[in-house]
């Protein structure tokens, strides 16, 4: 099944195509909205379309802020400035996403997907 994603600016490109070449649907941010928006009309933008937020903005990973139970779903990925765990990172991403194909089962958690492990927040 084919999941809904709103890729924030700050998403490696890799992971926003790689996605779509395993048949999910990718709204880049760019496309919709100006890439310097702030966060708040950032995550709005995702709920209004119904998509599950992906971004490294660590910001959106802070439940006090942005209460997932608000959200259809936030992926906060963690790349901590390293490059070289991009396939790594999107291979774990990957996996998860395969033994959980439903939309409605990111409906309001914070993902936080890490190289070694996916924690989940509600």
């Amino acid at each position: 099944m084919s999941l809904r994603f709103f890729s924030d600016h700050c998403v490696p490109t890799e992971i926003a195509e790689t996605l779509r070449l395993r048949g999910h649907f990718v709204t880049l941010l760019r496309d919709v909205l100006p890439t310097a928006s702030a966060d708040p009309l950032v995550i709005s933008t995702a709920r209004e379309r119904n998509e599950i937020l992906l971004s490294l903005n660590g910001d959106f990973a802070d439940i006090v802020a942005y209460p997932p139970a608000d959200f259809p779903g936030i992926l906060a990925i963690q790349l901590h400035n390293h490059p070289e765990i991009i396939s790594q990172l999107t291979e774990r991403l990957l996996g998860f996403l395969d033994l959980h194909p439903e939309q409605d089962f990111y409906r309001g958690k914070l993902l936080v997907v890490e190289v070694h492990r996916v924690r989940i927040r509600q």
